[in-house]
């Protein structure tokens, strides 16, 4: 009953985004707007004033820091693994090797909605104090796997890709912004007048309720490709062999606090980010699939927290 009582207000959120654009109470020019002031205007003023009153010392672990991403570039290597000898392997009259195309299904399996629905479900069911932690993680996430999907698919070749041009959008990223500005603030001692942070506030407290009725009301526009089989290997790599990989890095070789390690697990098991699918879509490698992983493992997500909760707690 504890965990129901965790993952029910999240999952309800969820559906009712989801039922209202099926039925069609809202198009998706009404979420498209929502959208937009859910990412650049709610969650960066939620962001903000979160990172800005955390305590750093105690968010900053390298142990953490690692004890999260071992884990998530092995998958990352798993699922170009399976995409090279098992889903697409080159025929003997065609043996020239796709990088792009592997490197986004390793993406597939290793990219985590940990803004949406990772940060949700680690607020409910360990407390606000612990996104701390969370944050750390996020601020490299996007960085790092994109960066790595962007460079393998072009073989490390420079002329295919510009750091200038992915360092400006991470830079820019409304997400990755915010977390910077909440952390200037934080280090250099400034403290907001309380009329200036009670405005943040009131925008921020949307937010999480905004982010997860739109996660449920996008589901309506992906669907499950025919070629479902890439899209379940690829859920089942994201949340629950990533966050199993996560669990065994973090409780017995850096052998991290429960709680640290906790959070880790619970941002590791959340459901491939939209925006994985936005990168398949540039470099038009693995479309239906990333669409199809977008829906399926949101879907399974709702069990697979059940699972991971009832060993976590």
């Amino acid at each position: 009953m504890h965990i129901f009582s965790i993952i029910f207000p999240l999952i309800f959120i969820v559906a009712l985004g989801y039922s209202c654009c099926r039925l069609k109470f809202f198009n998706e020019q009404h979420i498209a707007g929502l959208s937009k002031f859910t990412f650049y205007v709610s969650l960066p003023a939620f962001l903000i004033l979160n990172m800005s009153q955390i305590n750093l010392q105690q968010s900053i672990s390298p142990s953490a820091f690692l004890s999260f991403y071992i884990p998530v570039l092995c998958i990352f290597g798993l699922g170009i693994l399976i995409d090279r000898f098992y889903l697409n392997k080159p025929s003997r009259n065609n043996e020239v090797i796709n990088y792009q195309q592997h490197s986004v299904f390793g993406l597939a399996g290793s990219y985590s909605n940990m803004v949406l629905v990772g940060i949700p479900i680690v607020i409910a069911s360990l407390g606000k104090e612990m996104i701390a932690v969370a944050f750390m993680i996020i601020t490299f996430h996007s960085t790092l796997l994109f960066a790595l999907t962007f460079l393998i698919g072009a073989k490390g070749n420079a002329k295919d890709f510009s750091w200038y041009n992915f360092a400006k959008s991470m830079v820019l990223n409304p997400i990755v912004l915010s977390i910077g500005c909440g952390l200037v603030i934080n280090v250099s001692g400034i403290t907001l007048f309380d009329d200036l942070a009670k405005g943040i506030d009131l925008l921020a407290k949307p937010a999480i309720p905004c982010a997860l009725f739109v996660l449920g009301a996008n589901l309506v526009f992906y669907t499950i490709a025919s070629n479902w089989l890439p899209a379940l290997i690829s859920s089942i790599l994201k949340i629950l062999i990533l966050p199993a990989g996560v669990f065994i890095v973090a409780t017995y070789i850096c052998q991290l606090d429960e709680q640290i390690r906790n959070v880790l697990v619970l941002l590791s098991a959340s459901p491939v980010g939209v925006n994985a699918y936005l990168i398949a879509s540039q470099l038009k490698q693995h479309q239906a699939t990333l669409a199809g992983t977008v829906v399926l493992s949101t879907i399974l997500c709702m069990f697979s927290f059940t699972l991971w909760l009832a060993i976590l707690l």
